[in-house]
């Protein structure tokens, strides 16, 4: 095989709560990932060593040196198998970058998939999901997909039953922010506040709305402690959540540590009509339906 091609979706926020700063700089958390239908592909062909190109759009914000995740992940395969391999890793960009939506996470979890394959190495997904944990909190959601709850730094997954298909739009800012950035900024703030932060706790409501596929109960209960300090940092994204309520949003939520804001829809229709409404507007340069949720990393 010289070849293969592995498709791998972007991720929103449904829950993300955020506990007191441990003593190792990461933090406890209960988040709840959901896949959606926005995607990135990584393509991996045979080469003597590992490299990596970015096609697509933000292509120009992604590193291609030892940086890049893709790369990290790829090597990390190899190390697992104990032998030295190659592969040359082409990304097709359709997730933001530092937009909130694990765009590098997918990109990690779609060349352990595509090198696994490529190689012939034939590990089974628990250990691949072993070696995600290990790249990144978010890489082993990128591989399994669906909606999930995340403990411990959010790697430590629980697969949670959808009862339906949920909508959505996505907002894409102009320029990312960076995870640890926010994640400064939420600790500075609640210093500053000198409130209790309270042990991180997943919330019913938000998962019975999940498990009935209810989007109205489901809007209601979307809640992320981040926002905070991405609106802080970003203060132009409360107008964009405010008009996406406006035009009938069911709920909307910064994606993670953002730039990126998500709608929820009432269905497909509705979504269509949002997206188009944020963008004319002006609420919004660019919006983008979407609905989830899907399969994790997929061969192609």
């Amino acid at each position: 095989m010289s070849s293969v091609t592995v498709r791998v979706p972007a991720k929103v926020n449904v829950q993300l709560s955020v506990g007191p700063l441990r003593d190792d700089g990461y933090h406890d958390l209960v988040n709840v990932f959901h896949a959606v239908s926005i995607f990135d592909e990584v393509v991996a062909k045979e080469s003597e060593s590992i490299t990596v190109q970015v096609n697509g759009k933000w292509s120009d914000q992604v590193p291609t040196d030892d940086s890049n995740l893709a790369i990290r992940a790829a090597r990390a395969l190899a190390k697992h198998a104990g032998r030295s391999y190659g592969a040359d890793l082409i990304i097709q960009k359709g997730i933001p970058v530092a937009g909130g939506m694990a765009g590098g996470s997918a990109d990690a979890a779609g060349a352990l998939v595509a090198c696994n394959e490529l190689w012939g190495l034939g590990l089974p997904f628990e250990d691949l999901m072993e070696i995600a944990g290990d790249l990144g909190s978010d890489v082993p959601f990128s591989l399994l997909g669906g909606t999930a709850v995340g403990t411990g730094r959010g790697e430590q997954l629980t697969e949670l039953p959808t009862g339906g298909v949920f909508h959505w739009v996505f907002a894409l800012a102009n320029g990312g922010l960076s995870t640890a950035s926010v994640y400064a900024e939420c600790d500075r703030l609640r210093e500053a506040s000198k409130a209790e932060v309270p042990w991180p706790q997943l919330n019913d409501s938000l998962m019975e709305a999940l498990g009935t596929g209810d989007a109205y109960a489901l809007g209601s209960h979307l809640s992320n402690d981040l926002q905070t300090a991405t609106l802080n940092l970003r203060p132009e994204l409360a107008p964009t959540l405010d008009s996406g309520r406006q035009h009938g949003a069911l709920g909307a939520i910064v994606s993670g540590s953002g730039p990126t804001c998500a709608f929820l829809a009432i269905d497909a229709t509705h979504a269509r009509d949002l997206a188009h409404s944020l963008t004319t507007t002006g609420a919004a340069h660019t919006a983008v339906a979407a609905h989830g949720p899907v399969q994790g990393a997929t061969l192609i």
